[in-house]
């Protein structure tokens, strides 16, 4: 089970929409959902968690390209969500390497996260850490430290984000 959310910021504050994943293929769709969001070029956030095991956090701002977050990547790459967010420059691997072929693993968003998987036998989880990955100081500026990022813990980290942006109310709204 998953949960994604968008939150926007406005000149209002922030605004919160659920959203589906399931025609999102691609990081691009993902950054071009996000600016649907808001057509003011405003920060958008997307947020993913997936049944306490992993959560991510997607930064659009205007056009630039998106930042992101993601708290254990190895839980991530099990998921068919967070495959959309492990790209081959987040893994710090050169597009086509072996170790990052996740299409050929059979997802469907629900895999538990256990070491006995098909992938662990063919070596395509070790190229994958168990630990988080990408920009840690993508909230910085918006009031959550490397540190506290970092530091948060996959069941609560949604709720413990947006309560630091000041939109746990809408975020609540959409869950």
């Amino acid at each position: 089970m998953y949960f994604a959310a968008l939150l926007a910021r406005t000149e209002d504050g922030w605004e919160a929409s659920d959203t589906e994943l399931d025609d999102v293929e691609t990081l691009s769709d993902l950054a071009e959902l996000a600016r649907e969001a808001s057509p003011e070029d405003d920060t958008v956030l997307v947020l993913i968690e997936q049944e306490d095991a992993w959560f991510g956090v997607v930064r659009i701002d205007g056009e630039d390209d998106p930042r992101i977050y993601v708290s254990d990547a190895a839980a991530a790459a099990r998921s068919s969500y967070g495959e959309i967010l492990l790209t081959d420059e987040l893994l710090g691997r050169e597009p086509g390497d072996d170790g990052a072929d996740l299409d050929s693993l059979d997802l469907d968003g629900t895999e538990e996260p256990d070491g006995d998987s098909e992938d662990d036998e063919d070596g395509s989880a070790e190229a994958v850490p168990h630990s988080p990955v990408g920009d840690s100081q993508i909230l910085d500026d918006l009031g959550v430290g490397e540190k506290e990022l970092k530091a948060l813990d996959a069941e609560d980290a949604l709720n413990a984000i947006a309560e630091a942006l000041g939109a746990s109310e809408v975020l609540e709204t959409v869950r």
